[in-house]
């Protein structure tokens, strides 16, 4: 008895089971017809008309009214170069026929020749700077006094010896100054290395004696 009850119970369930998930289903599909419904209602669907083949050309029309409205920018026209002519050769050189006469030819003036430049006139002789003789002279020093002979001929130095030599030291070593005066025309010598005292001396002993003979 008790296995009887258990199988009816389990066929109740699966049946009720069965019944509700009918009528869910059947519930469900009618709801959902219905919420598309009201939302079609409060959406209107938007159409859009096509174009009928009329219509196209006066669109074409506009489009191209509006394209020839536009100003085309014209691009400014390049410059010709110049043309060139070309080069003619220059017209041939024709001999005058025998027989006709020829123009005589323009006289040439021929131009005197140039004078050459008179010559510079002759200097004068350089006047004697000094008086023809003999002088002498002394100079001094702290190693002692030195007298200088000095001959003039011709307004010129001839000579210029050492007459004297009063020094501590020998004068042979300036003795090659005497040659350097005659030379240069002047008592402007050189100085001695280790005589330079005795040059001084020598020196002024000339400058005196020069300066006896202007």
């Amino acid at each position: 008895m008790r296995r009887r009850k258990g199988k009816i119970t389990t066929r109740l369930v699966a049946l009720s089971s069965s019944a509700i998930l009918t009528v869910y289903s059947i519930g469900y599909v009618r709801t959902r017809t219905a919420a598309q419904r009201i939302d079609a209602a409060e959406r209107p669907r938007v159409t859009i008309p096509i174009p009928s083949a009329a219509s196209q050309p006066v669109a074409a029309a506009v489009v191209s009214e509006t394209a020839a409205a536009k100003p085309v920018a014209s691009t400014p026209a390049k410059p010709k170069p110049a043309r060139q002519t070309p080069r003619t050769a220059p017209p041939p050189v024709t001999s005058i026929p025998a027989g006709i006469p020829q123009p005589a030819p323009s006289a040439v003036v021929a131009e005197p020749p140039l004078a050459p430049p008179p010559p510079p006139p002759a200097t004068p002789a350089a006047a004697a700077v000094y008086k023809d003789g003999t002088y002498s002279g002394w100079g001094t020093s702290r190693h002692g006094d030195i007298e200088a002979t000095v001959v003039i001929e011709n307004g010129r130095i001839a000579s210029a010896n050492i007459s004297q030599c009063l020094t501590r030291y020998s004068c042979s070593l300036i003795a090659h100054l005497q040659g350097q005066v005659v030379t240069r025309q002047s008592p402007d010598v050189d100085y001695v290395s280790g005589a330079t005292q005795s040059t001084n001396a020598f020196y002024d002993a000339v400058v005196n004696a020069l300066a006896k003979a202007r």
